[in-house]
Parts: structure tokens; C-alpha cells; sequence
């Protein structure tokens, strides 16, 4: 094509200079030597006339190229598994039961191919459920916004303002400096490190506490020398520690607290929509069962990690690279704490107390008995964070501590995937698909009593590392809600193991954004997950059956028989 339109351009340029130069002398038509010019129309197009058809062809090539994609292929998929279900297989004995399970195909299919953007994917019940006869537009909508939801928010605006101003790589300084020893004791700067860490998580989500620590502990190892090259092992196999350390310590601080994760708010909004008439979960009530739970699994986490990585002469190693005058370098950095900082700290630690002090005992009600119960923890989340758009930070005249251009970060993905989740716990209820389904569970109701825990957390646990943590929640909850029912046992029995297991994605890079976070450093092999999470899966899943009919019967109350049948609200909205 280039050659031809170089050639065509050359002619016409040389027929042109010729035309010119005899436009002053008389032509001649006896003359031969013209006749080859004179037969040249100089406004003979560059391309060919049929040019427009051409490049039609040429445009509809290229659109069926770009079309031909596996990713086409996915989108085509979810409404494809969807139309199947919902023609020819029987679910139940209800319309609504058959037209849920094909939406759950569609929307899965999407969510797990991520043919769609997952944020997308996310607001698909609201245009699915009212088109197949689930749910109005109006019912589905509402389970976008919810106190958990706001929850979330004031949280998230809260860990931004937290980031902004370095609060989190202070704190991370500060801590590892108090466990690095003097000589270096790889194990005690290992355990500052994944403590830190997991108490970040603990007040924000677990994603981004990954992502704030991560550069914290990626800069601890820079000072050490390379180890692609493999000489020496002790610095390698510490460098490996740490990266799994922070990713793990993630995930399991977020399991102490509501709003570390994701995966617990469903589970109690969940508990909220399908159980009115019990109080809710509080964000005290969790953290009396959660930070336990975590903490014991935490030093579990601790000891897999000294026991493969760290191994005796590692101190000596690390001690001409790492010491405290490092870590006292980049803490003098950061220079003195602003005021700016100060008041952010304030207002987090005051979000703290609110949260563990609106619900405190039956005996001490907590703030939240001033308010008749109409206050929740997303009250006081987006109360605190909507101070930080009022308190000047002394910097700049007018200026405050936050200002929504600093907002835009906001991660509404996780926001609309938390949405997702509530509309379909609610489609699946509603639609009668949660009794069809639990029966695929049934086995359960002749397992042991001490079997019930582990059982249901395996299940959880073996899904969340195909799927994302919150849809393996979404989906699994409402089946055990079920099968509880049919079981005559407290609904939390079941609950609580799924929810916890669903948040034990060790084992892939793919488990949960965490673990991406650390093998995107290179630091860390498949192999190395599948070692250390395989065990941690399991020790994890031994912590839970232990504290489940223990701590778990005194916090949530399991030993008493539910008084109140299973009611299905919204049934009569829809």
C-alpha cells in the first residue's frame, strides 16, 4: 500500500513540473513526445476511486479483529449461562428461584472473569433484578446505602486523611524501631513489623493497609543487598519473611474489627437484614471475639514464619545492613509532628472510642441508648470524618484537614461491591433460592457438633481462592443462614466460620489484593505462598474451632436457642 501511494506520488509530482514548465511555449500536437503527458489528467486521484469501499472493508476487518477476543467471549458468556438457567433448568419450584440463579450466573461470570470492571459488574442487580422479577428498582437500590455502607465511607476518608499526612509511616517507624534490638534480632524486627501492620489493618480496610505498609517494609530491605544473585540465603529467605509477613498480617488484623475487611461487614449486614428482631452486631461485639482470634493466629503466623525463614546465623547477616540508626534516619525525616497530624490522630482515636462504646452492656448501655438506637457505627464513622472538613490544619489560611480533592482516591469499587453483595444476600432470601441451595449442604446437618466450625470454614476457605473474599461471602452466607434454620441451631454457628473462612485466602496471589500487593515485589514465589498459607490455612481453621463454641458462645450468645423464626424481610416489598 505504501509502495503504490510513494509511486503515485511520484508521478504526480513529476507530471505537475512538467505541465508548468510548458505552459509557456505553444503546444504542439505533432509533437510525440507530448502525447504521453497530454493524455495525464493532473487531478488523477492518489488512490484508486473504489478507495471509500476499500477502506469500509479495511474497517470492518478491524472490528471483527477487535471483537474476536476472549474478553468478547466472557461478556457473551454471563447473559448466555443466564438465558440457559433460566429456560431450561428447574430450580424449585419458583420462577423467581430459577431467574436468581441465572443472575447469580451471569453476574459471577463477570466477577470472576472481570470481562466487565468489577465496579461495573457490581451495579449489574440494579438493572438485573427488576428485569427478571426479583426485586423492584427500588428495594435493590436501597441496599446500596445502608449504615454499613456509611460505615465504610467515613472510614475510608479517615484512612486517606491518615495517609496524606504520613501518619501510618510514623507509627510504622516508631514501632519497628522498639522490636529491631540492639544488635539486629531478625524474629523481634519481624514481629514489629507484621504488628504493625496488623494493627493498621485493624482500623481500615485490610487492602490498604497492605498498600501503606508495604513501602514501609520494601524500604527496611532495600538496605540490604541484592539477592537475586543468591549468596547469601539468611538475607533472601528474611526478605521472603517479611513480604509474606505484611500481606498475612493484613488479612488478619482485618479480622479483629468491622471495618478491617470487607468480608465481615456483609456478614452483618446480613445478620441485620435477615434477623430484625435480634439486636445487631456492634463493633464492640466483634472485636471481644475478633482480636482474640487474630491475635492467636497472629503469633501462629509468627512462629511458621521464624521456623522456615529465620534461621539461626540470620543475625549476623542482617546486622552490618540494618540497625536502628536507620530506622532513626527516616523517622528524623518526617521531622516533628505537625498539627495538622495531631488533630488527625485525635479524630481517629476518637472514632475509636465511639465505635467500642456505643453498645457496651446490658447493665452500661453505651452512648448509642442517648439516640433510643437509632444511632449505629456508621453514624459515628461519618460524624468524625465529616470533622476533618471543618478543623483547619494551620498551614494555609482557610485551609482544613481535608478537602474532596483528597477524597477522590476514595475506593468505590469496594463501596459498590459491598452493594452487590447485600442486593444479592437479599435476592437469594427473597427469591427462595437459599432453600434450594442449602440442600446441596445437607451433609452438615449429620456432621458432629464439634465438626460444624472446621467444616464450614474449609468450605469457605477452599472457595475465596478462586473467588474474591466478599463474593465467596455473599454467596456461602445466605446457604448457611438456611441450612441453620433446618439444623435448629444458632445461625451464628455457621456464620462466623464461613465469614472467617472465607478471609483465609493464602495459598494464590490471586486469594485477595493483599496478596498481589506482595508478590507484585518480586520477593516472593507461588511456592513460598502455598508453603507458609497451607500451614497458616490450617492452624487458622484450629484457632476457630477452639474459640467458637467457647469465646464465641459467651460474646454472641450461640448457647441460647434462637426465640424468633427466620424471617425473610422484604418479601412482602417485592
Amino acid at each position: 500500500f505504501f509502495l503504490s501511494f510513494f509511486l503515485s506520488f511520484f508521478t504526480n509530482s513529476k507530471q505537475t513540473t512538467i505541465n508548468v514548465t510548458n505552459d509557456h511555449k505553444p503546444h504542439d500536437h505533432n509533437n510525440q513526445d507530448h502525447q504521453p503527458i497530454s493524455t495525464i489528467d493532473s487531478k488523477t486521484p492518489l488512490l484508486p476511486i473504489n478507495n471509500n469501499l476499500n477502506d469500509q472493508e479495511a474497517s470492518n476487518a478491524s472490528l471483527i479483529m477487535s471483537l474476536a477476543t476472549p474478553n468478547t467471549l466472557f461478556i457473551l458468556l454471563g447473559p448466555l449461562l443466564c438465558g440457559v438457567i433460566c429456560m431450561w433448568v428447574k430450580v424449585g419450584e419458583l420462577q423467581t428461584s430459577r431467574n436468581m440463579l441465572g443472575v447469580l450466573a451471569w453476574v459471577f461470570t463477570w466477577w470472576l472473569t472481570e470481562a466487565v470492571p468489577m465496579p461495573v459488574t457490581s451495579m449489574s442487580p440494579l438493572f438485573l433484578f427488576p428485569m427478571f422479577g426479583i426485586a423492584s428498582a427500588d428495594v435493590v437500590a436501597k441496599t446500596y446505602m445502608d449504615d454499613v455502607i456509611s460505615l465504610v465511607l467515613g472510614s475510608f476518608i479517615l484512612a486517606l486523611a491518615v495517609e496524606h499526612y504520613n501518619i501510618h509511616k510514623r507509627l510504622a517507624l516508631n514501632i519497628t524501631m522498639l522490636f529491631c534490638g540492639d544488635p539486629v534480632n531478625p524474629p523481634l524486627l519481624l514481629l514489629g513489623i507484621c504488628a504493625t501492620t496488623a494493627f493498621v489493618s485493624m482500623w481500615m480496610h485490610n487492602v490498604a493497609a497492605a498498600v501503606m505498609m508495604m513501602p514501609v517494609a520494601t524500604g527496611i530491605l532495600q538496605r540490604l543487598p541484592t539477592t537475586r544473585t543468591g549468596q547469601n540465603d539468611a538475607v533472601e529467605r528474611f526478605c521472603k519473611a517479611v513480604v509474606l509477613g505484611v500481606i498475612y498480617s493484613a488479612t488478619i488484623g482485618g479480622m479483629s474489627t468491622l471495618t478491617g475487611t470487607g468480608v465481615n461487614l456483609i456478614m452483618v449486614g446480613m445478620w441485620k437484614s435477615y434477623f430484625p428482631e435480634a439486636g445487631p452486631i456492634s463493633f464492640n461485639t466483634w472485636l471481644f471475639f475478633g482480636f482474640p482470634l487474630a491475635l492467636i493466629t497472629f503469633f501462629c503466623l509468627w512462629g511458621i514464619l521464624c521456623c522456615l525463614y529465620c534461621k539461626r546465623g540470620s543475625s549476623r547477616a542482617l546486622a552490618n545492613y540494618l540497625d536502628k540508626a536507620h530506622l532513626k534516619r527516616e523517622l528524623d525525616m518526617l521531622g516533628p509532628m505537625s498539627f495538622a497530624e495531631k488533630m488527625v490522630l485525635f479524630v481517629f482515636s476518637g472514632l475509636i472510642v465511639l465505635w467500642m462504646t456505643r453498645s457496651l452492656t446490658d447493665n452500661l448501655p453505651g452512648w448509642g441508648a442517648l439516640f433510643k438506637g437509632r444511632a449505629g457505627d456508621g453514624t459515628a464513622s461519618v460524624l468524625m470524618a465529616t470533622l476533618l472538613f471543618i478543623i483547619p490544619n494551620k498551614k494555609r489560611k482557610g485551609e482544613k484537614l481535608m478537602d474532596w480533592n483528597k477524597c477522590k482516591k476514595l475506593p468505590w469499587n469496594i463501596v459498590l461491591l459491598l452493594g452487590a453483595g447485600f442486593a444479592i444476600a437479599e435476592g437469594v432470601r427473597t427469591s427462595g433460592l437459599a432453600d434450594v441451595l442449602s440442600k446441596a449442604l445437607d451433609f452438615l446437618e449429620s456432621a458432629p457438633f464439634w465438626a460444624i466450625a472446621p467444616a464450614v470454614c474449609l468450605i469457605g476457605g477452599f472457595i475465596t481462592e478462586f473467588t474474591s473474599n466478599n463474593a465467596t461471602t455473599t454467596l456461602l452466607v445466605p446457604l448457611l443462614i438456611q441450612i441453620a434454620k433446618t439444623m435448629h441451631i444458632h445461625p451464628l454457628l455457621l456464620m462466623i466460620p464461613g465469614t472467617i473462612g472465607a478471609q483465609f485466602a493464602y495459598l494464590l496471589p490471586t486469594g485477595t489484593p493483599s496478596n498481589i500487593v506482595g508478590f507484585s515485589t518480586g520477593h516472593i514465589e507461588i511456592k513460598d505462598m502455598l508453603k507458609v498459607g497451607l500451614t497458616l490455612k490450617i492452624a487458622g481453621t484450629i484457632v476457630l474451632t477452639l474459640l467458637m463454641p467457647t469465646l464465641g458462645a459467651y460474646v454472641f450468645g450461640t448457647n441460647n436457642l434462637v426465640m424468633y423464626p427466620l424471617t425473610w424481610r422484604g418479601s412482602q416489598a417485592l
